[in-house]
């Protein structure tokens, strides 16, 4: 298969990438990662007129722990998050889900504000960014702005990007002695998109026999049009009770090519009591 006709340019800064948004609106792409957008052109499912390849801006390629948060540019490759120590260190949440996304040759290219930006509901990161709260920066006409990741993704391919602005920046919280993550996904294969995934993280509270769990954060994917929090399963969690937390889980998926609706919700009850286990034990 091949693409529809395009236009191809290369921007060397933010403001000119933001002013070629501008001129085309509708009609323009963004070249980053190109690894979801590509096949969507080859398939014809996206056909612009032109193609705006920011890979070479600068400032856009970084990892950096700046106070309480790690800051990952756009443009940085999924190889470089998967390897990075900072990211070992103080975001471990993202440190489990890399090794699921695709495979070496994708994660190679792919980029982490892509991935995002693209915002496949059955995608590990988003679901990620969601658990930790995360927050997303996003660069305009009008400058900068920033917004939480609940808000972000808004439907099936959906975000709160405007028709002008580019995602610029993630920034996520840095773990602490206290931090509690889980990560896990059932896929047919290796590098396939999740049939579902769970990513979580919580807080320990109180010592010993005493310890539980608060601010539990459970984020469901490859359940519905985005990446979804499952609040009541989230209190139930935080009182200890993993079964109550599995018979409140409230999903709603919907039949697709990888499971029934009804597989789906078995499965998920099956991530969170894999998931519940790996937020209760203590975080290396």
């Amino acid at each position: 298969m091949k693409p529809a006709p395009f236009a191809y340019t290369r921007a060397r800064t933010l403001k000119e990438a933001i002013a070629l948004l501008s001129k085309h609106k509708d009609d323009a792409r963004l070249l980053a990662g190109g690894q979801s957008l590509i096949a969507t052109l080859n398939m014809r499912l996206s056909a612009p007129d032109l193609l705006i390849d920011i890979n070479g801006i600068k400032g856009l390629d970084g990892i950096a722990k700046k106070g309480k948060t790690i800051e990952i540019g756009a443009l940085v490759r999924h190889t470089q998050v998967e390897r990075s120590d900072l990211i070992a260190k103080h975001v471990p949440l993202i440190a489990r889900a890399m090794p699921h996304i695709g495979h070496p040759a994708i994660r190679n290219r792919g980029t982490f504000g892509g991935s995002i930006a693209f915002a496949d509901p059955a995608a590990e990161l988003p679901a990620c960014l969601l658990a930790l709260g995360a927050e997303i920066e996003i660069t305009g006409p009008k400058g900068k702005r920033k917004v939480k990741a609940d808000a972000f993704f808004k439907g099936l391919f959906e975000t709160a990007l405007k028709p002008r602005e580019v995602l610029t920046a993630v920034r996520l919280p840095v773990a602490d002695k206290n931090t509690r993550v889980g990560f896990a996904e059932l896929a047919r294969r290796h590098g396939d998109y999740a049939m579902v995934g769970l990513a979580a993280s919580a807080r320990a509270a109180g010592k010993g026999k005493e310890s539980k769990l608060a601010d539990v954060r459970l984020a469901f994917f490859g359940v519905g049009a985005t990446p979804v929090r499952a609040k009541k399963a989230e209190a139930a969690l935080a009182k200890g009770d993993v079964e109550a937390a599995v018979a409140a889980l409230d999903l709603d998926p919907h039949d697709d090519v990888q499971a029934t609706a009804e597989v789906k919700k078995h499965l998920a009850g099956v991530l969170l009591r894999r998931v519940a286990k790996q937020l209760m034990e203590a975080r290396p």
